[in-house]
């Protein structure tokens, strides 16, 4: 082949990738964010809920965000003397798409039902950090403020 043949099918190619590559960025989607935020201690329930909130703002609601909550700081989400900001808060997050999971073994352990807590929760049964690992093995990225 002649150098002028080669050089002219080196373009052609070179062509052709960039279109195929300027069409997949026209149509290319921002990438849905998937996080699982990690909670267990009570003084930092305002915190973590309050960062849930931003990454949805900062996200323009393009995350998937799940929270499992473990050891003391699931008692601040009981349905019975909760606080009026925890609750709207809450309750505001899961109406946005949050997926919130109670551990099964604090549920146990403070003898807690689903019933007692705010409405949303799903019993992680085979344990927080066990629905922790889960999440992060389907591509969840791992959060504990």
């Amino acid at each position: 082949m002649r150098r002028r043949d080669m050089f002219q099918a080196v373009l052609a190619g070179a062509g052709t990738l960039l279109g195929l590559r300027a069409v997949q960025a026209a149509t290319t989607e921002p990438v849905r964010l998937k996080v699982a935020y990690h909670l267990s201690d009570l003084d930092k329930v305002n915190f973590v809920l309050g960062n849930i909130k931003n990454h949805y703002e900062g996200t323009s609601g393009n995350v998937e965000i799940a929270l499992v909550v473990h050891g003391p700081a699931l008692a601040a989400f009981k349905s019975k003397g909760i606080s009026a900001a925890i609750s709207g808060r809450f309750t505001g997050l899961v109406q946005q798409g949050l997926d919130p999971h109670a551990c099964g073994n604090t549920m146990h352990g403070m003898d807690i039902t689903l019933a007692d807590l705010l409405d949303g929760f799903r019993a992680a049964d085979k344990g927080g950090v066990v629905k922790l690992a889960e999440l992060q093995s389907q591509g969840y990225v791992y959060l504990r403020p």
